[in-house]
């Protein structure tokens, strides 16, 4: 890869839309195996410069200038606990406008880079309300002024109490002499109530924020004295890192490893890339390598280390465990993983030091120092989520689950008839057109397709994508080869401003809802879609839906897990078996053989069929 040309897979960008699917993700899986997404180098310096400048150097900054702290001194600030507070807002904020995680390239967002705010801030805009049949005055699918209004006026609270001195605190200065107060938590708190509400009317934009690591520690900085808050924001942490690592375990996670370390845009070596696979260029499932370093210094890492920093008491053994968790996460940020959260994970490597250095288990911060009547309640209710999201993942997004990099994630897959992606770009209202034709302006059509190819490739590599190109092949039949797929993660992107490995986000209500704007007749819009795999009884399969677009969902089933991760990408010995529970009576998918001259009418058959797809599904 050059500094401004990227590695394009090996393949006649005019002749490849001629190849068999099956021939395309096959050759694209093994693209992958060896340079990633192939992106030039200019892309990486992009992220580095956009986290060394704006996000680092802005947020020392604001954090320090509006704190009476200097900020080309950082012995003075590193440890001080409003720089700390600020700091955590100022994430927020970068999160919630969309410059931080889920920015650029390898996030969809070519032209612009940025979705976010251009969405968010915009009437007229897709909104996915998580429970519009239940919650009053939050029904709809387009944004409106009130949304608008919510959004801006959460990210006016964060920035008002970044730019706000610090407040003295008697508890704190009775701990810390010299401190520069706590922030003022006037603005915050009614941030809250915004973030709250706007998330009762779009699901997106509140999981955007990373509501569910940020807000419980918002609530702490509002309530809780410094000592409890402290210990709290311990405690937060320790069940993040803790529960993400329990959700590796399991069959999905040695399956995200290699292509990780693909995208890893510093290594250039094949050799180093190609030994996370178990014998590339035929068998691409992971190899020894692969999971010893998803469950030896990934899943093992993760556990331990945090629980040596919430119960030690030993200065050195502590010092250790901070060193192995800020490792973790600058590997993290080394591959420079799809949905890009480099910016989390800079403040999760700064947040280890400054909590568990600045302020030590062995020095009085320990749980012992935390109210027990607010520590049970705080460890119960941050337990709740990925509880609940575990035993029923199709009750809770991935993300408040906390199974981050897991693999173990809600996915989907669009089919397109010939012309069907474009009403998209004609019929939706945002700021962004879909991948494709973004893509279309910087390389050419032909180019463009091949790259958008390259994420299903990409997908293929993991558990998911094996059962989701099985089902598509079930679905649509030989017109894989010719109609229009799309990895949905990144379509959301285009289509809401922002996803982030969750299928939650481009559920039954988003498709609903695009189908609402575009009308798509029978059989043109295709959707398969994989829930993550539970605990519990059903643990070992996968629930799957099958969704007409103009009809609804026409076929639930399931899939099993060990059949996936056997398999390799591109499913040479044919699509995996599913067990079909339910499947639409009388419905029979129609077919679109060439792009359609004229808008079809719906007819009175299939007003019917979709009112049954409804009522069965």
């Amino acid at each position: 890869m050059g500094l401004t040309e990227g590695e394009f897979p090996p393949v006649d960008p005019t002749k490849f839309e001629a190849m068999p699917y099956q021939e395309r993700i096959k050759v694209l899986s093994r693209h992958w195996a060896e340079f990633g997404f192939g992106a030039p180098k200019i892309t990486a310096i992009i992220y580095i410069v956009k986290l060394l400048v704006l996000y680092m150097g802005g947020g020392i900054l604001v954090a320090t200038l509006t704190s009476n702290l200097d900020p080309f001194s950082p012995r003075e600030w590193w440890d001080q606990p409003i720089f700390y507070q600020k700091v955590v807002v100022w994430t927020m904020m970068l999160e919630a406008l969309g410059i931080a995680g889920s920015w650029g390239p390898l996030a969809g967002h070519f032209k612009p880079m940025t979705g976010g705010v251009l969405y968010y801030a915009r009437v007229g805009t897709l909104r996915n309300p998580p429970w519009s049949d239940k919650v009053p005055g939050t029904a709809g699918h387009l944004r409106t002024p009130v949304d608008v209004g919510l959004f801006l006026g959460f990210i006016a609270c964060l920035a008002i109490t970044i730019a706000l001195p610090g407040q003295s605190d008697s508890d704190l200065d009775a701990l810390v002499p010299g401190n520069e107060g706590l922030v003022a938590t006037g603005a915050l708190i009614p941030g809250l109530v915004l973030l709250g509400l706007l998330g009762l009317r779009d699901k997106i934009a509140f999981l955007q924020a990373r509501s569910e690591q940020y807000v419980p520690v918002l609530i702490f900085f509002c309530f809780f004295p410094f000592v409890d808050m402290i210990v709290a924001a311990k405690v937060a942490i320790v069940i993040i890192w803790c529960c993400a690592a329990f959700s590796k375990v399991g069959r999905h996670f040695a399956n995200v490893i290699p292509p990780m370390v693909s995208n890893t845009p510093w290594n250039s070596s094949k050799a180093v890339k190609r030994s996370y696979y178990r014998s590339f260029p035929e068998d691409m499932r992971p190899s020894v390598n692969a999971t010893r370093l998803a469950h030896g210094a990934g899943t093992i890492v993760e556990f331990g280390a945090p629980l040596l920093l919430l119960f030690s008491q030993n200065s050195t053994l502590t010092a250790i465990a901070v060193v192995a968790m800020i490792g973790f996460h600058v590997f993290i940020i080394s591959t420079f993983p799809l949905a890009v959260p480099l910016e989390w994970n800079v403040l999760y490597a700064y947040v280890a030091a400054f909590l568990f250095l600045a302020f030590p288990a062995y020095e009085g911060y320990d749980l012992a120092a935390m109210d027990a009547a607010l520590l049970i309640p705080v460890v119960i209710a941050l337990f709740a989520f990925p509880v609940l999201g575990n035993l029923r993942p199709d009750l809770v997004s991935f993300l408040p689950s906390m199974r981050q990099y897991s693999g173990n994630w809600a996915t989907a897959m669009w089919a397109f008839a010939p012309g069907g992606e474009a009403k998209l770009n004609e019929r939706i209202k945002k700021p962004a057109l879909m991948q494709k034709q973004q893509l279309t302006d910087i390389y050419g059509e032909k180019e463009a397709e091949v790259v958008m190819h390259q994420l299903l490739g990409w997908r293929s590599l993991h558990s998911q994508g094996r059962g989701l190109n099985s089902l598509m092949m079930k679905t649509i039949g030989s017109d894989i080869d010719t109609y229009t797929l799309r990895e949905a993660e990144f379509s959301c992107n285009a289509l809401t401003g922002f996803n982030f490995g969750d299928g939650h986000h481009h559920d039954e209500t988003l498709i609903r809802a695009i189908q609402s704007e575009v009308e798509y007749a029978p059989g043109e819009f295709m959707v398969v879609w994989i829930e993550s795999e539970p605990w519990g009884p059903k643990r070992g399969r996968q629930d799957y839906w099958v969704m007409d677009a103009a009809v609804g969902i026409v076929e639930r089933g399931s899939l099993s897990v060990a059949d996936c991760v056997k398999e390799q990408p591109w499913l040479p010995n044919g699509p995996i078996d599913t067990k079909v529970d339910w499947r639409l009576e009388g419905y029979e998918r129609a077919r679109h053989l060439s792009v359609p001259v004229a808008e079809p009418e719906a007819t009175a058959d299939v007003g019917d069929l979709a009112k049954d797809a409804r009522i069965g599904a």
